[in-house]
């Protein structure tokens, strides 16, 4: 049973143009330029990136545009999200982006694989906590030591309250499935070193978001 939703999966917040298979998220317009900045440090210089939760392909076709030396595999639950990441690789021409794979992070297994850094951008808040465990628990299991695993998103954080909007967000996540809803810092701290990741670098971002960067003990 798919646990993840998209990483778009939001009302309003996603758009096709009529006859087109590509997704445009406006988000992924917004923040990419200020992950990269983060990626260009965080990742190796070469090797297979795998993406959990892909949404549209935005962030994974701009990452490999950027970044021609690294190879990108998204993966996303979702056919919708799958045949607009295909759209976007087929119109790019890169050959450092592979085909989108049919990948849950709460998953049972996932694709044989051995990747030099996983992202997963917008996704934990966006579904239930056992997709948080399974996505620890699965690159703990693939990641070589010292290898990143990168998060980005908005997350609750001890001693301070939510930002007016993050509060806001919370509260419609909630309203839509009371699985869902933005995490805490602590939490997911917690979990990554129960399974085997040191605790994060934390890199603060633009609109009260956070990078986390995740490395294999």
């Amino acid at each position: 049973m798919t646990t993840a939703k998209p990483s778009f999966w939001n009302p309003g917040e996603i758009a096709r143009p009529k006859g087109e298979a590509k997704l445009h998220a406006p988000s992924a317009q917004r923040n990419r330029d200020a992950i990269l900045a983060v990626l260009r440090e965080a990742l190796p210089a070469q090797g297979l990136v795998l993406e959990i939760a892909s949404g549209s392909g935005e962030h994974a076709l701009h990452f490999a545009q950027a970044l021609p030396s690294l190879t990108f595999q998204p993966s996303d639950p979702s056919p919708e999200a799958r045949a607009s990441i295909a759209a976007w690789i087929a119109e790019s021409g890169l050959g450092n982006i592979r085909p989108p794979l049919d990948l849950d992070a709460g998953g049972a297994a996932w694709p044989a694989l051995t990747p030099a850094a996983i992202l997963c951008i917008n996704m934990i808040h966006i579904a239930p906590w056992s997709a948080a465990e399974g996505l620890f628990a699965k690159a703990a299991a693939v990641l070589a030591s010292g290898a990143p695993l990168y998060l980005y998103g908005p997350f609750r954080r001890p001693g301070r309250p939510l930002e007016p909007g993050n509060a806001a967000f919370d509260e419609s996540l909630r309203g839509r499935d009371p699985e869902w809803g933005l995490r805490d810092l602590g939490a997911v701290t917690a979990l990554a070193q129960a399974s085997g990741f040191f605790a994060p670098e934390v890199v603060e971002m633009p609109a009260n978001n956070l990078s986390l960067i995740f490395r294999k003990r």
